[in-house]
């Protein structure tokens, strides 16, 4: 079948999974390679087909292929999808460079957390980002920022270690550990009672769409990674993967620092 379709074996069988609904988390699961790998793949497949889209995958592969697009249509799917290919490949070098700065930082969290949120910021087009550690009882503390807007940044400050109100993103998240992704935080309930923590990132920080993803340390909340654009553009599903991906690093920097921490209060 990979002949008729000028695919290799392993670009079949994402193909096929891919059209068959599978998402690029399980594909990649299967596969044992990174999520960015399967759509770099995916991104190869598309422009061998001439396809732009699931639907049209899926009926290539059954053997109802459209009609060839134009010329000048055929050009618009082909820059797209060397778009596509160059934000693939630049996510997976991100990826690989923060897993060595992790590496080579000797558990320095002040070395390693603004380049984790810097090549969060860039790669999903946000203005500031913060990682908010997580104490015990919906307590958060925001040890690392970048790009925050120095008001906000002076109330978390001057707060210290405080209590997530239980409508907010931070708090909803801690509840149901799972990714909070808010279209616009001013057009939510909340925004319109008096909690301080949904004031500050309204209007302190100028924020509007806003995601949190929790940082788990197996089933153990550790922080909240939490990404913030000051315009009302949600966060797509790709982009909310690629924060998730940005949040794991922070658990592995996190761990590395205790356990590093821990074993110098062992010695001394």
């Amino acid at each position: 079948m990979s002949e008729h379709v000028g695919l290799s074996q392993r670009e079949l069988q994402i193909a096929n999974s891919y059209a068959g609904g599978a998402t690029y988390q399980t594909i990649a699961d299967t596969l044992c390679i990174a999520p960015s790998t399967v759509r770099t793949h995916l991104a190869t497949i598309y422009r061998k087909l001439e396809v732009s889209s699931k639907l049209e995958l899926a009926n290539h592969l059954s053997g109802n292929a459209a009609q060839p697009r134009n010329p000048s249509e055929l050009a618009k799917v082909v820059s797209e999808l060397a778009l596509s290919l160059e934000e693939a490949i630049s996510r997976e070098k991100a990826l690989s460079e923060v897993l060595r700065i992790i590496s080579a930082a000797h558990g320095d969290l002040d070395a390693v957390m603004p380049l984790i949120l810097s090549y969060a910021l860039e790669l999903c087009d946000a203005e500031f980002g913060i990682l908010f550690e997580y104490r015990q009882d919906c307590q958060f503390v925001a040890n690392h920022a970048l790009g925050i807007p120095a008001p906000f940044r002076a109330w978390l400050d001057d707060q210290g270690v405080f209590v997530a109100g239980a409508e907010t993103g931070l708090g909803r998240m801690n509840q149901q550990r799972r990714v909070i992704s808010i279209i616009d935080v001013r057009s939510e309930a909340v925004y319109l009672t008096d909690d301080p923590l949904r004031y500050a990132t309204a209007d302190l920080g100028g924020a509007r769409s806003f995601v949190a993803i929790p940082m788990l340390a197996g089933d153990r909340l550790v922080g909240a990674f939490t990404i913030y654009r000051q315009t009302v553009r949600p966060f797509s599903n790709d982009t909310t993967r690629l924060a998730q991906m940005f949040a794991d690093q922070s658990v592995i920097a996190l761990e590395n620092a205790r356990m590093i921490r821990a074993m110098q209060e062992n010695i001394y």
